[in-house]
């Protein structure tokens, strides 16, 4: 829900301890080892040596030595990590209320009209009402698209709303006048593209706001089986853990899987006051009607589901196989 204003709190990084040795130096001082043995071994005129019970072995201190340094370099090596995707501002775009994207499906085409994802509840009209889904309704709204760095490179204009609810979920899917292939090679701007799976807990997460153009860091927390807030129920929201603070005006921002760079939410609410169920303070509730509140903690909506409703040419099709969403 949008929120009035507020002043941006930065977290600080946790300081970090002591690390262990880095993985080039103890690289460096493994090779130093090596080469200390093989000049021990020229020297000496043979690598090895037979005991009384004629068994080969390695010069005792020298082997200790040299097993010490692999030792130290299999600690201080680096643990190989799944690189991340750059996540920028390219593609997002300011609304005059909210945050939004440039999206795409899977399956969209280059020449298909592009679409906008934001809230339900950014809409110009208004929130919807519970129940109600707005499709096809003509539209002329204005969006700012942003480049990587967030300057404004272009003004975006919608043909229609062409689906919106705050039913079960709480989003709005605009379609421009422009198709993907027009935005790319005017302004050199691909869309972001949907995932067509629900997004894994503990995934790596950025919240983009392109209306603050400010970027939120942070994990899937876990997943309200309903989130309550006002008049609203939205189903399966994702939950971020607390670094993702976002504020008013961040609504609508897409939420990118930093693994994939592909969207898995759209950024939609928090509980600012510690207030249940009410407007800015949502509540979650499980499957057996248990509320838990949790001030401070913000949330987003899933944005897999609108995949199977996106039919050829970008239309929005709610009679698709796999296709929930709510209908008029």
């Amino acid at each position: 829900m949008p929120k009035s204003p507020a002043r941006y709190r930065r977290r600080p990084e946790p300081a970090g301890a002591s690390a262990p040795l880095p993985g080039p130096t103890a690289h460096a001082l493994l090779r130093v080892g090596l080469q200390v043995l093989t000049m021990r071994m020229t020297t000496e005129g043979s690598s090895v040596a037979l005991s009384s019970e004629g068994n080969p072995h390695m010069n005792k201190p020298l082997a200790g030595a040299l097993f010490s340094l692999l030792l130290v370099g299999a600690a201080g090596a680096p643990a190989v990590a799944s690189p991340a995707v750059a996540v920028t501002y390219a593609g997002t775009v300011a609304l005059s209320n909210c945050s939004g994207s440039v999206v795409r499906a899977p399956g969209s085409q280059p020449g298909d009209p592009a679409l906008v994802l934001s809230n339900g509840h950014c809409l110009e009209t208004g929130f919807p009402a519970a129940g109600e889904v707005i499709k096809d309704q003509p539209s002329t709204r204005s969006f700012s698209l942003l480049n990587a760095s967030g300057s404004k490179v272009a003004t975006l204009r919608a043909s229609k709303i062409a689906y919106a609810t705050m039913t079960d979920t709480d989003v709005s899917v605009y379609q421009l006048t422009k198709t993907y292939a027009q935005i790319q090679s005017q302004y050199g701007i691909s869309a972001l593209t949907l995932n067509d799976s629900r997004p894994a807990q503990g995934s790596a997460i950025k919240v983009v706001s392109g209306y603050w153009k400010r970027t939120y860091s942070c994990n899937v927390d876990g997943f309200a089986y309903r989130l309550k807030e006002g008049a609203w129920t939205w189903k399966d929201s994702v939950r971020y853990t607390p670094s993702c603070n976002t504020i008013g005006g961040t609504s609508g921002s897409p939420v990118i899987d930093t693994a994939t760079g592909k969207v898995v939410a759209v950024n939609n609410t928090g509980n600012e006051d510690g207030g249940r169920c009410t407007d800015n303070n949502p509540c979650e509730v499980d499957q057996n009607g248990n509320v838990t509140v949790r001030q401070g903690i913000n949330y987003a909506q899933e944005t897999y589901i609108i995949v199977p409703c996106i039919a050829p040419g970008n239309t929005i099709d709610l009679n698709r196989p796999g296709c929930t969403l709510p209908k008029p």
